[in-house]
């Protein structure tokens, strides 16, 4: 690792330990309410997985849906809040290849997404205890899934001018996706046509895949899920490193 890629790495890291009761307690507490109310609603009504109750289901979906927004928010809201302050000039002039510059991002993305997970999972223990069946397929979905979206972060962070163009991005792209991923459902209880739709959406793969690391039961392959991920992991990466070489909207 380089000076300037270490540099990077921990001003990212500050930026959110900094300000930990807000990116990293208010998610846990958000989760946390997920939890409490659609496990007090469905659990006497609904059962996924033979001998896992309602709520021992919800706690991996809820674990990975805050790994995946978290990591998304760190990247992308420290892209633009540079951007708009003008700081960003400070990231750029220092001789820091663009491959370290999308490391760094990526990285500390990844660390809040999965300190983040981390907490929600041990607040939710206090409900539910699932079992750990699979903990290597648990933590390559987790640091797969986290990677994936802080590149995305980064992707946006990019492309947005101003927060309310980030705002639109979160909303309309990354919540939309993560609740329609089988967070709160299995894929097998929607209608066929609805099932086929889903199987295009990327982060059901990594929330199904998370959840096989807890039960050993998915609603696809693993290895399916892995592949999918893996794939539009180095897609994005590549597209974003492409991004960050030619300087779109950062140098020009």
């Amino acid at each position: 690792m380089t000076p300037g890629f270490r540099a990077l790495f921990y001003k990212e890291i500050l930026r959110f330990y900094k300000v930990a009761f807000q990116t990293v307690l208010a998610p846990v507490i958000t989760a946390l309410l997920y939890l409490l109310i659609f496990s007090h609603v469905l659990e006497e009504h609904v059962q996924v997985y033979p001998g896992v109750s309602y709520t021992a289901f919800l706690v991996p979906g809820l674990v990975m849906m805050s790994v995946l927004q978290n990591a998304f928010a760190n990247s992308s809201s420290s892209l633009i809040q540079s951007k708009v302050t003008g700081n960003i000039i400070f990231v750029l002039l220092p001789p820091i290849a663009y491959s370290e510059f999308f490391l760094a991002y990526v990285a500390a993305a990844a660390v809040r997404g999965i300190v983040v997970g981390g907490g929600v999972f041990v607040v939710t223990l206090l409900f539910a205890l699932p079992p750990l069946r699979e903990p290597v397929w648990l933590i390559a979905f987790a640091l797969l899934g986290s990677g994936l979206l802080g590149a995305l972060g980064v992707v946006a962070g990019i492309w947005a001018e101003k927060f309310d163009q980030l705002a639109a991005f979160q909303n309309f792209l990354i919540m939309p996706f993560t609740f329609l991923s089988g967070v709160f459902y299995s894929l097998h209880s929607l209608p066929a046509f609805w099932q086929g739709v889903s199987r295009f959406n990327p982060f059901f793969y990594m929330i199904d895949g998370f959840r096989y690391g807890f039960f050993g039961v998915s609603d696809v392959s693993p290895w399916l899920s892995l592949t999918i991920v893996l794939v539009c992991f180095f897609a994005l990466s590549l597209f974003t490193l492409q991004l960050l070489k030619s300087g779109y909207k950062l140098r020009h």
